[in-house]
């Protein structure tokens, strides 16, 4: 399998938020070069802009395609060519097209086999919508343009815990009706798989959470956790997956139960973010797990009331591109692993190799 450093590609996400400031100030420090071979999707009159704004010293190389980014430089594919006003803090109809057509173009140069990952800056969800995105996120754009049929998972890691989400971007009064067992088993293996490839995990131990106050509290406050989600959990563990729960999140949390398992997987999307976000923000990482592509993001969305300030932290966009090469340093590692498996002997190979020594033995006698 050829080596070389990981090609990771980073979206520009909306041009009036904070993503040029963190992706700058993310390669200020000279080792980053180091991890991966970066490439800019965006726009370099933006990227300009944006510098100068942040006083940034911060050089990057505009290329005329992926093919042609080099190691130790922060490179660039324009794919916006068009003057570019920028207008710090607001969502508009420009920046949503900007943040699009980078997108467009990093996959259509993942397809083609020019970068391995996919880093994305935030965009705006509303903005960014059109005739050819029409997705609540990133994560089902992705699903919908690399997934070939797979379907993703969302997953938010930091250094405590690991949450996967059954919903995403869906509306509260949807979220009951949207969970079964069925998706909810979906889910448990897409984790499991993630968990045991991504993260290196042999034996993943995954917490699942209630969907009700006080876990249904026996039926009084609601039956999903009965009728659905204690079902999916005792069906993942007759396939061999360590499922535990379902737990009441409250208490769960409270009582830094995290710290005991590998993964959590909530019912929806404030469920498991909110207590994530509120014990490490600044270092979460937004993954994008089921899919053959290898992309992640920062936790944190465009933050408009800071952008063009300079003092936006990029701690997050940081380990999200660490993250991106270490998930796919780790699916390298595990396709090498099981690349080449020995045949199984079956009793009928171990019969057949016996019979030669003992018609063998029965002439010498």
């Amino acid at each position: 399998m050829e080596k070389h450093k990981v090609r990771v590609g980073i979206t520009h996400g909306d041009i009036n938020g904070i993503g040029y400031e963190v992706i700058f100030k993310a390669f200020a420090e000279p080792g980053m070069l180091d991890v991966c071979t970066p490439v800019i999707y965006g726009s370099p009159k933006a990227a300009a802009y944006h510098r100068k704004a942040i006083d940034s010293q911060v050089a990057f190389t505009t290329v005329a395609s992926a093919g042609d980014i080099a190691e130790g430089r922060l490179n660039m594919v324009e794919c916006y060519p068009e003057e570019v006003k920028i207008d710090f803090g607001q969502p508009t109809p420009e920046s949503g097209r900007a943040a699009f057509l980078a997108l467009e173009r990093a996959v259509e140069d993942y397809k083609a086999g020019l970068i391995d990952a996919v880093v994305t800056a935030p965009i705006n969800k509303n903005s960014i919508q059109n005739a050819d995105f029409h997705f609540p996120g990133h994560t089902e754009y992705f699903e919908d343009r690399v997934g070939g049929g797979a379907k993703a998972l969302m997953v938010l890691a930091n250094s405590q815990m690991r949450v996967a989400l059954a919903t995403t971007h869906l509306p509260i009064s949807q979220v009951a009706e949207a969970i079964t067992p069925e998706l909810l088993l979906e889910k448990l293996r897409l984790f499991h798989q993630s968990l045991r490839v991504d993260f290196r995990i042999s034996i993943p131990r995954i917490a699942v959470l209630a969907l009700n106050p006080h876990a249904g509290d026996g039926g009084l406050l609601g039956t999903e956790e009965a009728e659905k989600i204690t079902p999916a959990i005792r069906h993942a563990n007759n396939e061999g997956i360590h499922a535990f729960g379902p737990y009441a999140a409250d208490g769960f949390f409270g009582a830094q139960m995290y710290h005991h398992f590998d993964g959590i997987l909530a019912m929806y999307h404030d469920q498991g973010l909110a207590p994530f976000k509120a014990l490490s923000m600044s270092d979460g990482v937004n993954i994008t797990a089921g899919l053959p592509l290898v992309r992640t993001s920062p936790d944190h969305g465009t933050a408009y009331d800071v952008a063009g300030k300079g003092t936006a932290d990029p701690n997050s966009f940081r380990q999200a591109i660490y993250a991106a090469v270490d998930i796919w340093n780790a699916r390298r590692f595990d396709e090498e692993a099981h690349a080449n498996p020995l045949r199984r002997q079956h009793n009928s190979d171990r019969h057949d190799d016996a019979e030669p020594k003992k018609r063998n033995q029965e002439i010498s006698e």
